[in-house]
């Protein structure tokens, strides 16, 4: 469970996938049918006044950088001939494997007016785990072999409508250099897929501080107060050494957290700012920046949180879904293309 407002209790709501992302669910799905549905009306009216271009999946060009939505450089409207799926750039994360949990970045647009019909960069990023079920048998047999921490370009017909669409896939797990440990603090130990276990040495003695330890050091941007960032995490009691929350397991996901504007407790708005995506960082989260005076069964004690960073984004980053999005000329050579973009 998410580390949630000081008034509240930390089993209240389960870690990011309550409520509020039920209703994000259903309104990116009921904007995706009104932008079709306005989409196709448009582009029968093109196709009456004769003024559509000869624009095929081909002449689909991709641009941009990582953390950021894709730029799509087309003309509408787009007939799709035949499908393209393809690399936009090799990450350098571990590979993919059946089982193993992934974070997607999706983006999409009707080919026919440029409607966008999804774009996770304006709301939440997507953790799941991967199987066929979760991704779909096209996305898993272009991902699973592959390096994490790669975009791929999808220009297809789905159900009639040409849709033009990219998914960035970003590990599960903390990524980077591994930091040594001193022996007096809190130990981490991981399994193979990254489950920490946490072990709290005899000797030590928990502090009236907050302690910020980097586990692993990661090589993205540095998380900003209002991102909208996603963890993998451990919560435990520091007297007892007994694990109170985690999003590890196998029925369990990645959540989202909007971190330094009082959604979860100050430990974690004061410890997670500034530290890279793709780290690993060892949060000590006394009393007085946990759950004091509240109702909670852990408002007198030490927490220990070992908290891997997944994501992070500023919020309704690009167009949003239901928008149609300006046409773009192409990127000028040197730019980086679907064709031939090397990892950022």
């Amino acid at each position: 469970m998410l580390p949630t407002l000081r008034t509240g209790s930390p089993t209240d709501r389960p870690g990011g996938r309550g409520s509020a992302a039920r209703t994000v669910t259903a309104t990116v799905a009921l904007t995706v049918v009104g932008a079709l549905a306005l989409a196709g009306c448009e582009a029968d009216r093109r196709a009456a006044e004769g003024t559509a271009p000869n624009v095929t999946q081909d002449d689909v060009v991709v641009s941009g950088t990582a953390w950021l939505p894709p730029q799509l450089s087309y003309a509408a409207p787009l007939t799709v001939t035949g499908s393209r799926r393809e690399t936009v750039w090799q990450g350098l994360g571990p590979t993919v494997h059946d089982g193993d949990v992934v974070v997607l970045d999706t983006y999409a647009e009707d080919g026919r007016t440029r409607k966008v019909v999804s774009n996770t960069w304006a709301a939440a990023p997507r953790p799941v785990r991967v199987s066929q079920r979760t991704l779909g048998s096209e996305l898993r047999t272009l991902v699973v072999g592959k390096p994490s921490g790669s975009r791929y370009l999808d220009v297809a017909q789905s159900d009639g409508v040409p849709l033009v669409s990219t998914v960035d896939v970003l590990p599960g797990r903390a990524v980077g250099d591994t930091v040594p440990q001193d022996p007096d603090v809190p130990q981490v130990k991981r399994a193979d897929d990254g489950t920490p276990t946490v072990t709290i040495p005899k000797k030590a003695k928990a502090g009236d501080d907050l302690t910020v330890l980097p586990l692993i050091k990661g090589s993205g941007p540095q998380i900003e107060a209002g991102q909208l960032v996603t963890v993998q995490y451990t919560g435990v009691v520091w007297s007892t050494g007994k694990t109170f929350a985690s999003t590890w397991g196998d029925d369990q996901l990645p959540a989202n957290v909007r971190i330094g504007v009082g959604d979860v407790i100050e430990g974690w708005d004061q410890g997670l700012l500034q530290v890279p995506v793709g780290s690993e960082v060892l949060l000590v989260v006394p009393p007085s920046l946990g759950y004091q005076d509240t109702a909670s069964k852990l408002a007198d004690q030490t927490l220990v949180y070992v908290v891997d960073i997944l994501d992070a984004h500023d919020p309704g980053i690009g167009p949003e879904p239901g928008s149609t999005v300006s046409p773009t000329p192409a990127p000028t050579a040197g730019g980086a293309t679907s064709k031939g973009a090397s990892a950022p």
